[in-house]
């Protein structure tokens, strides 16, 4: 329901001109369209034929036989000659067959089954968290480039009104034409810096489209997050609450204990099995040159009926069994690995990001400050320009300063954004 809402949104969205998304619309829609999600719900698709043919293996088996033969030429006779002869015969019957005792490898096989399907779920959800993860990482990623995009612009703008200034006292002739050369090409700097910040939002904008499968993503235009201040989680809280609720951790333990049941599947292949059966049939026969009766006489007196049961003890299968449960022990003990490996990176992770938005949180402090005196500096600057003690260069170095600072605060705030959303979303696979 939520994928069609999404696709309905799109759809007028392409028809009514630009659309708003919000971050939440984006991974939704990004959710209903990846391919690698949409091929692990075809796994579980698999997954669920899988259970359903470990039941199927308790039902019997009913098959109904027919045949027909000729014989031409010579053949051997009752009384152990040859003679020409020409034969046919005609059989048709049933035989049922129920597993009365499989050596618990039905049993095992469907509790692997319902495991294995049960992990392959937890799959579809893992890949839905990279996918959630992926997006909320390229969407800051479109809103950090378009904030600098304005950044840039800013400082063309002051650049721009300084050389008009210039141009005035040039023409009064109170200034040097020098200083309205280096004032033009500061404006040219700036412009070309708006030139290449436009190109990263452009294309920053344009792989979070593609991140979404869009089919048009030529008016493609996202909404800004709200304030994302308050506390940072700690982060060993944050990795015990992962441990218990992360799909791919999850997804690991289910792969874990169907790998152990694998084992019991494989070892079944030591136990006897046992088995009925009954069947019933009957035939016709001719011979030429012979009186025969009839077909309908024949298939009376020639119908039988038979039941038996089956007991097969393994004795000796040239090691297939003990290979299988090697194999199935080899699996298990990868899959144990693999486990380990995805807690420690997930761990990484974790301190990873808490680092880093502890140290967004103090950048971004410095940065704000900076921000502050640097405009303050820059203001200064443009009184003792003014007023002749100062040259134009150490104009243009605070106006600079101004615009790093600028861009310096804008990175820290969307790295503490960035890292804060993953801490949070580990730690309640929420965005």
């Amino acid at each position: 329901m939520r994928g069609l809402l999404t696709g309905l949104l799109v759809l007028l969205s392409i028809g009514a001109g630009a659309k708003t998304w919000t971050l939440e619309e984006c991974v939704y829609y990004a959710i209903d369209h990846n391919i690698n999600i949409k091929s692990q719900r075809v796994s579980v698709e698999e997954g669920e034929l899988a259970v359903t043919e470990a039941k199927d293996r308790f039902l019997p088996q009913l098959q109904a036989y027919g045949s027909q033969s000729f014989n031409f030429g010579r053949g051997l006779t009752a009384d152990n000659t040859y003679a020409n002869r020409n034969t046919s015969s005609f059989s048709v019957g049933a035989n049922f067959s129920l597993p009365i005792f499989q050596g618990l490898r039905a049993v095992r096989q469907l509790s692997y089954s319902r495991t294995a399907l049960r992990a392959q779920l937890e799959q579809v959800e893992a890949a839905k968290d990279d996918v959630t993860l992926n997006v909320i990482s390229q969407y800051l990623q479109a809103l950090y480039a378009g904030e600098m995009l304005q950044v840039a612009r800013l400082n063309l703008e002051l650049s721009q009104t300084e050389l008009a200034r210039r141009s005035a006292m040039v023409e009064s002739g109170r200034m040097a034409g020098l200083e309205l050369k280096e004032a033009e090409a500061q404006v040219a700097q700036a412009e070309l810096s708006v030139t290449n910040a436009a190109n990263d939002s452009v294309i920053a904008h344009l792989d979070l489209a593609q991140l979404l499968n869009l089919p048009d993503a030529s008016e493609f235009e996202i909404a800004p997050l709200g304030d994302e201040g308050g506390l940072l989680p700690d982060p060993g809280d944050v990795f015990a609450n992962a441990m218990q609720y992360n799909h791919s951790i999850r997804a690991g333990r289910l792969q874990e204990e169907a790998a152990e049941k694998s084992v019991s599947v494989a070892k079944s292949g030591y136990i006897p099995t046992l088995s009925f059966s009954a069947g019933l049939g009957t035939n016709y026969y001719k011979t030429s040159g012979f009186e025969n009766e009839t077909f309908g006489t024949q298939m009376r007196n020639n119908f039988a009926k038979s039941i038996g049961f089956s007991l097969s003890i393994p004795i000796f299968d040239g090691f297939s069994t003990r290979n299988s449960v090697r194999r199935a022990r080899l699996q298990q003990e990868s899959i144990r690995l693999q486990n380990d490996d995805t807690r420690n990176r997930l761990y990484k992770a974790i301190m990873q990001a808490h680092t880093q938005a502890v140290g967004a949180v103090k950048k971004q402090e410095s940065a704000q400050a900076a921000v502050a005196s640097s405009e303050a500096a820059f203001e200064a600057m443009k009184v003792k320009y003014e007023t002749g003690r100062a040259n134009g260069t150490e104009l243009e170095k605070a106006q600079n300063d101004y615009a790093n600072s600028l861009a310096q605060a804008v990175q820290a705030k969307y790295e503490r954004i960035l890292r804060g959303r993953i801490l949070e979303f580990y730690n309640t696979q929420r965005l």
